[in-house]
C-alpha cells in the first residue's frame, strides 16, 4: 500500500508542477488549482505513504519520480532541451530510484 501511496504522490507532484508552468505563462483558476492541489494532495499521499515505508526510501523515490516526470513532461509538451545528457541523467535517476525501490 506505501508504494501505491508514493507513485500517487509522485503523479500529483508532476500535476502541480504542470500547474505551477502553466500558471506562470497564464495566470487562470485552473492553473492555480493545478498547482495548488497537486502539491497539496503529493504531500497528502506521501505523508500517508511514510505509514507503511521507511521515510528515507519513501522519500527518495518520491522525488526521482516526481523529477523525472517533471523533466519528461517538461520535454514533450514545453519544448525543453532533448540532449543526450539530459536523457542518459534522467535514466540515472530511474535506475536509482527502481534501485531503491527493489532493495527495500
Amino acid at each position: 500500500m506505501g508504494w501505491l501511496f508514493v507513485f500517487l504522490a509522485a503523479s500529483c507532484e508532476i500535476v502541480g508542477v504542470a500547474g505551477l508552468k502553466l500558471f506562470s505563462q497564464k495566470k487562470t483558476a485552473l492553473h492555480a488549482a493545478m498547482f495548488a492541489g497537486g502539491f497539496a494532495l503529493s504531500f497528502a499521499f506521501l505523508y500517508q505513504a511514510f505509514n507503511y515505508l521507511q521515510l528515507s526510501v519513501a522519500y527518495a523515490v518520491w522525488i526521482g519520480i516526481g523529477t523525472a516526470g517533471a523533466v519528461l513532461l517538461n520535454m514533450i509538451f514545453f519544448g525543453e532541451s532533448r540532449s543526450v545528457a539530459r536523457i542518459v541523467s534522467l535514466l540515472l535517476i530511474i535506475v536509482g530510484v527502481t534501485g531503491l525501490k527493489l532493495v527495500s
